[in-house]
């Protein structure tokens, strides 16, 4: 590829990383049409096994289960997940490790040459630049997390060898539409036909289920055809051995003993299950062993996941920013120790379910400390207050509004006794800020 300085074009990361996000007018325009003709004169291809996961809620912890368990095996792993917390090389990792700013920016610029005059958004070119990293290399597997929807995301243009989705709840409504049904049907565009197909959602939407009928994708449906049971010590696996749309209705596989996921969480048991289900589905290309499994699961990490940080008062970090994700904040903080006040930072975006959140949370917390978001979607912290006060928050349990998430980090810690708990929650902007500011004081 020419140098990117011969045109003018950026050599830093972060130069590209502005120049992406000042090009395009709008953050989120679904479509393959250009993504497809630019990945077509890329021409890039993998001879990895390629493993594709959407879903609304817990797909990024399906994610880092699949990396853990495969890189405990020894396979060589690429794994490409949205959005990052504090870099943007989060995104984009190889064996775990992050990929470094100089091979990041030369796949940017390897994009643009080859772009001609199709107009890409930043998430597109991220996910095209991703790919020309994985391409590059020599790797056994490769995990692409879905940014939103399915179909008509810009991951879905590269053909996988088994997906998974997670979830299906409602959620970016002005792209997906309004009704789990609709949803279901554009969270199944990542299915293909005659591949694995993983559904994570125990009662997910007959859109899903038809689709998957429709392209004969081999479905497994969790409680259906895999799932899991045990109590708060270890629990128990199990599959059968086709799903229910062959002709075996038994149960013919079960792993017991297993030692919980090391994310927090009832819900990681629906994820962690998910993700075993794939990789049984695989196993004819990337065999796994058990002792992998339970390795991977022990040493799995990812960051603003129910993250509880060491230390008193307690500090607990959540991306939850939808009300299925709050509910299941909500259930876990339900399962923790007692602490006898509850101090939330609460940030969240304009377009999303504000009220559904705070119905969720708002019998967990005893003080709301709103603030406001940056970026043309991120909602002020007046505005959010106004939200708060006609879901029915009492007017005594929030405070003034904050600038900044970090801000409003600093007011609760200031406030909190030591055996309280302050929750970070809302948004990955959210937890990014507090994130942040939590490691310049370290």
């Amino acid at each position: 590829m020419p140098d990117p300085r011969d045109r003018g074009l950026p050599v830093a990361l972060a130069d590209w990383l502005e120049l992406l996000e000042a090009r395009h007018g709008m953050s989120i325009c679904l479509g393959l049409e250009r993504v497809s003709e630019v990945l077509a004169a890329l021409g890039s291809g993998s001879d990895a096994v390629v493993i594709s996961v959407g879903g609304t809620n817990g797909k990024g912890s399906i994610c880092a289960m699949l990396e853990a368990i495969l890189l405990a095996e020894g396979y060589r792993v690429g794994c490409y997940t949205s959005p990052h917390l504090l870099r943007y090389n989060e995104r984009v990792r190889i064996d775990g490790i992050e990929v470094g700013d100089e091979a990041l920016a030369a796949a940017f610029a390897d994009v643009e040459a080859v772009r001609g005059n199709t107009p890409l958004t930043y998430f597109e070119h991220g996910t095209l630049a991703a790919w020309r990293v994985f391409c590059a290399q020599r790797l056994d597997v490769i995990i692409l997390e879905v940014g939103l929807g399915g179909r008509l995301d810009a991951v879905n243009a590269i053909d996988a060898d088994c997906a998974v989705v997670s979830g299906v709840a409602v959620d970016h409504v002005d792209h997906l539409g309004d009704t789990r049904e609709a949803i279901g049907f554009e969270k199944a565009g990542i299915f293909r036909a005659g591949c694995p197909a993983i559904c994570g959602d125990p009662d997910p939407p007959r859109s899903l289920i038809e689709h998957a009928r429709t392209i004969a994708a081999e479905l497994w449906v969790c409680g259906r055809d895999f799932g899991f049971d045990g109590d708060r010590q270890q629990w128990r696996y199990w599959r059968k051995e086709t799903p229910t749309s062959g002709c075996h209705d038994g149960i013919s596989i079960h792993r017991s003993g297993l030692a919980h996921p090391a994310l927090r969480g009832a819900s990681q048991l629906f994820n962690a299950a998910s993700a075993m289900t794939a990789l049984d589905a695989l196993q004819a290309r990337i065999p796994v062993s058990m002792q992998a499994i339970r390795q991977g699961l022990m040493r799995v990490e990812l960051r603003g996941r129910f993250q509880v940080l060491p230390g008193q008062p307690q500090v607990v970090l959540d991306v939850a920013h939808n009300p299925q994700a709050a509910n299941v904040l909500a259930e876990n903080l339900g399962e923790m120790g007692f602490a006898p006040t509850t101090w939330a930072i609460f940030g969240m975006l304009a377009d999303k379910d504000v009220e559904g959140v705070l119905m969720r949370m708002d019998a967990r917390v005893d003080h709301w400390l709103p603030c406001t978001l940056s970026g043309p979607r991120g909602l002020e912290a007046g505005a959010l207050i106004d939200r708060m006060r006609a879901a029915g928050v009492k007017e005594s349990k929030i405070a003034e509004g904050f600038a900044t998430p970090a801000k409003a980090f600093a007011r609760a810690r200031e406030c909190a006794a030591v055996n309280d708990r302050i929750v970070t929650f809302g948004s990955f902007l959210t937890v990014a800020d507090v994130l942040a500011e939590i490691q310049s004081r370290r």
